[in-house]
């Protein structure tokens, strides 16, 4: 499925030019950021080849692609801590 949306271009300041892929960039992003779009399905929206792209997108961005909460940090330190005294 293909979605058109109609915005007037004066609405938007483009440092490339490229508004449709700008705008289709913070979709992406945004997708990823609130859990509705996969890394998968980011890296399919914007046609990157390889996750690491993908990586190097969101970093760029601000958001971390990684869900890893503070709290499983400590649970693993705590274990490292067991297994290697």
């Amino acid at each position: 499925m293909n979605i058109h949306i109609d915005i007037p271009e004066e609405l938007f300041s483009s440092e490339t030019g490229n508004v449709s892929r700008e705008v289709l960039e913070t979709v992406a992003a945004e997708g990823f950021r609130t859990n509705q779009l996969s890394l998968a399905q980011v890296r399919r929206l914007l046609g990157f080849e390889t996750q690491f792209e993908v990586h190097q997108f969101l970093a760029k961005r601000g958001i971390p692609w990684v869900k890893y909460a503070v709290a499983d940090a400590r649970r693993e330190r705590e274990l490292l801590r067991k297994l290697i005294p």
